[in-house]
């Protein structure tokens, strides 16, 4: 493939695997279980057969009316929630009505990159580095942090994330680590640190595209996103790092770019198409993958 968006690869966590995905589906192993869950951006097709995909200990079927946590669908016996583990983090997975199980695997290449820059910090300032987790929910990029010598602040706008997080921390015997676990909307709060002069090593910023804080404040990624980047951009000292991740955002160049190589064969470019404006400034308009015979 010609030259393309950076793409960060990871396999996941330590006991964690990405099975087989497709037809909408991914097939994933989360310590002892197999789940099967929808994936919309999986739509080429599969590489094991049905047999191994009917091996699932639990199934995501949407269906308001089906029996067992959520909208999960789970064979006799599994649990509503188990334990798993990642280096010396241990957390708790659940079933839950958003498709996901609380931890989401592909973060650990950002989380790689965290614990560098946070080390990095501690080393050069000759004390513990901050970090600030927005809509941090269910914690392990904060526990990660703590563990790397970060003073952490975790902020979620919901009591029952953040329950979990504090479950996690001492799942993984991280009761003594500095985190402040904070119930709020992530945006106040982010302006209150602002009027407050506060800096920080490194931030985390995990906005849903739709949500509510704690007192009924709305959260519309698309609409308070720039006002949230510029408020990180006013915390962070000069010398550190922010990492954004938009799950909102489902398309992906290289979702088309899969399926025109199953498709067409290896020779496909894909990217996206831009118009650029008067001050040089680009404006994404789709995605575009281009196969050239020979």
């Amino acid at each position: 493939m010609s030259a393309a968006p950076l793409i960060l690869e990871t396999a996941g966590l330590e006991e964690y695997a990405l099975l087989d995905s497709g037809n909408g589906r991914k097939l994933e192993r989360f310590g002892a279980l197999m789940v099967d869950r929808p994936e919309e951006q999986a739509i080429w097709t599969p590489r094991l057969d049905a047999a191994a995909w009917e091996q699932a200990d639990a199934v995501f079927t949407g269906d308001m009316d089906e029996e067992g946590a959520g909208r999960w669908k789970r064979r006799p016996g599994v649990p509503e929630a188990w334990t798993c583990r990642h280096q010396t983090i241990r957390f708790d997975c659940r079933f839950t009505s958003f498709r996901h199980v609380g931890a989401f695997p592909e973060q650990e290449a950002h989380w790689s990159f965290m614990r560098q820059r946070l080390r990095a910090a501690g080393a050069t300032a000759g004390e513990r580095p901050s970090l600030l987790n927005l809509f941090g929910y269910t914690g392990l990029a904060s526990l990660i942090a703590a563990e790397a010598g970060a003073d952490v602040t975790h902020v979620d706008a919901s009591k029952k994330a953040i329950a979990w997080a504090r479950d996690n921390q001492t799942l993984s015997g991280l009761d003594d680590k500095p985190i402040r676990w904070i119930l709020d909307d992530a945006q106040k709060f982010a302006a209150r640190e602002v009027r407050r002069g506060r800096r920080y090593d490194g931030i985390l910023l995990d906005p849903p595209k739709y949500g509510r804080g704690p007192k009924g404040e709305i959260w519309d990624l698309f609409q308070n996103l720039p006002e949230m980047l510029r408020l990180c951009r006013d915390i962070l000292k000069p010398t550190g790092f922010l990492i954004l991740t938009a799950y909102a955002i489902r398309a992906s160049f290289l979702s088309i770019h899969r399926l025109c190589e199953e498709i067409l064969g290896a020779e496909v470019q894909s990217g996206e198409l831009a118009l650029r404006d008067d001050a040089g400034g680009l404006l994404a308009t789709s995605l575009f993958s281009r196969w050239t015979g020979t």
